[in-house]
């Protein structure tokens, strides 16, 4: 069984999904793929541990601290691909950009057209930092979130843009 809460971010509307114990899902209200990886229905439930841990999270990033992914118990739910990827995301530090060429060549066996595949399925926005890959010549490529929210939060972290 899964559940779910929102919250209210600078950036819109985030949904959080839990499996009771860990974070599964964090998608902004429109964002593609907004559920995906979560099978069956959510139910509501707001009072789970996870949850007020993951909004903590969330408020200390937006107010400008450097809160780590490791901080929370992450479940993320997709193929060992997607989940290699991920975990990679999750290496990007603080205010740093990489390339999903660059991230293809630490996988070594991918092009970066699948790794972006795999990027914009991440299921956890924000807290897997998906927002902080770019193009190979640093444009601001697909974000799930909308362009426009992935510029907000690579300023926020004080990204050269």
């Amino acid at each position: 069984m899964y559940f779910s809460t929102k919250h209210q971010l600078p950036v819109g509307l985030i949904t959080l999904a839990s499996d009771g114990e860990n974070l599964v899902g964090a998608w902004l209200e429109g964002q593609k793929y907004y559920g995906e990886s979560v099978p069956g229905v959510m139910a509501e439930r707001d009072d789970l541990p996870i949850f007020n841990a993951a909004k903590k999270w969330l408020d200390r990033y937006f107010a400008g601290k450097k809160p780590t992914v490791s901080e929370l118990p992450l479940a993320p739910v997709g193929s060992f691909f997607r989940q290699e990827i991920w975990r990679i995301l999750c290496e990007i530090p603080y205010g740093e950009v990489t390339t999903y060429g660059d991230i293809a060549k630490k996988i070594k066996k991918n092009s970066a057209q699948a790794v972006g595949g795999a990027v914009g399925h991440n299921p956890i926005s924000i807290i897997i930092p998906c927002h902080r890959v770019v193009g190979a010549k640093g444009q601001m490529t697909g974000y799930a979130g909308g362009i426009e929210t992935k510029i907000k939060l690579l300023e926020l972290e004080g990204v050269d843009l």
